[in-house]
C-alpha cells in the first residue's frame, strides 16, 4: 500500500494517510471505471425508453461537474468537516432519478471518490470508503424512485438519508473521540452531521417541490433519457 499513499500528519497533529502520485491516478482510473460500469448498467427493461450511451455520459458528467461547482459554494463550514453547499447532492441525485439505481450508485461513488481528489488525506482505508465512496454512492439510491411519481423528491430524501446515515456511522466510528465529554459518540455523529446535511435538504426539497421546478426536471429528464434511435417517447416522471 505504501506506492498508494504514504504516512503523513495533519494540521491537527494527527497521523493520517495522502495520496502518492501513483494512488491518484489509480483513484483516477477507478472514478473511470465506476461511469463506465454504470453507463453499462443503464435499464434495458423492454418497452423502456433507453438512453444511449453518449447521452448518458454527457449529462451524467454534466450532472458530476455542477454537484463538484455546487459545492465548492459554501453557506456554511464545520470545523471537522462538512459544508452547506448550493444544492450539490440534488445533482448526483439527479442522475439515479433519470438512468435508475444501479448507474446512480456507481456515479455516486465515483462523484464521492473525486471529492476525495479534493483532499486525499485519509485517517484509514475503512474511514475513506465510508466517507466518500459510500457516503456519496447512496446518493445514487434515488434510483430506487426513477420510474415513480414524485420520483425525484421521494429519490431525493432517501438518498440524503442514506447519506447522512454513512456520514454519522463514520462519525460514531472514527471520529467519536471529539465528542464533547460526556456526549455519547452517537448522539453528537448524529446531531453534528444534521446540522449541515439538513437545512441543504429541506431547501431543495422547498425547491424542486415547486410546480415550475418540478415541470423543468421532469422535461430534464426526458431530454436525459431520450434516444433518437427509440421511436418511442420518454417516459416523464
Amino acid at each position: 500500500m505504501s506506492f498508494l499513499a504514504t504516512p503523513s500528519v495533519n494540521d491537527w497533529g494527527e497521523n493520517v494517510f495522502k495520496l502518492t502520485p501513483y494512488g491518484l491516478i489509480t483513484v483516477g482510473i477507478l472514478i473511470a471505471l465506476l461511469v463506465a460500469i454504470a453507463i453499462v448498467l443503464r435499464p434495458k427493461t423492454a418497452g423502456k425508453v433507453r438512453a444511449m450511451a453518449t447521452t448518458q455520459l454527457v449529462f451524467s458528467a454534466v450532472a458530476m461537474a455542477l454537484a463538484i461547482v455546487t459545492a465548492e459554494i459554501k453557506f456554511s463550514r464545520l470545523p471537522m468537516g462538512g459544508s452547506i453547499t448550493l444544492f450539490s447532492m440534488l445533482f448526483i441525485v439527479l442522475i439515479g432519478y433519470w438512468y435508475g439505481l444501479k448507474a446512480g450508485l456507481m456515479t455516486g461513488f465515483a462523484y464521492g471518490l473525486l471529492q476525495f481528489l479534493a483532499d486525499p488525506v485519509f485517517y484509514s482505508p475503512l474511514q475513506l470508503i465510508t466517507d466518500y465512496p459510500l457516503a456519496f454512492g447512496a446518493l445514487g439510491l434515488s434510483g430506487i424512485f426513477y420510474e415513480k411519481k414524485h420520483g425525484l423528491l421521494k429519490g431525493y430524501i432517501v438518498g440524503v438519508l442514506g447519506r447522512y446515515i454513512f456520514a454519522v456511522i463514520s462519525g460514531v466510528v472514527f471520529f467519536g473521540n471529539y465528542a464533547p465529554e460526556g456526549t455519547p459518540a452517537v448522539v453528537y455523529s448524529l446531531g453534528y452531521n444534521a446540522t449541515y446535511i439538513v437545512p441543504e435538504a429541506v431547501a431543495t426539497m422547498i425547491i424542486i417541490s415547486i410546480p415550475a421546478v418540478s415541470k423543468a426536471m421532469s422535461y430534464v429528464k426526458s431530454k436525459a433519457t431520450y434516444s433518437s434511435w427509440n421511436t418511442g417517447q420518454a417516459v416523464i416522471k
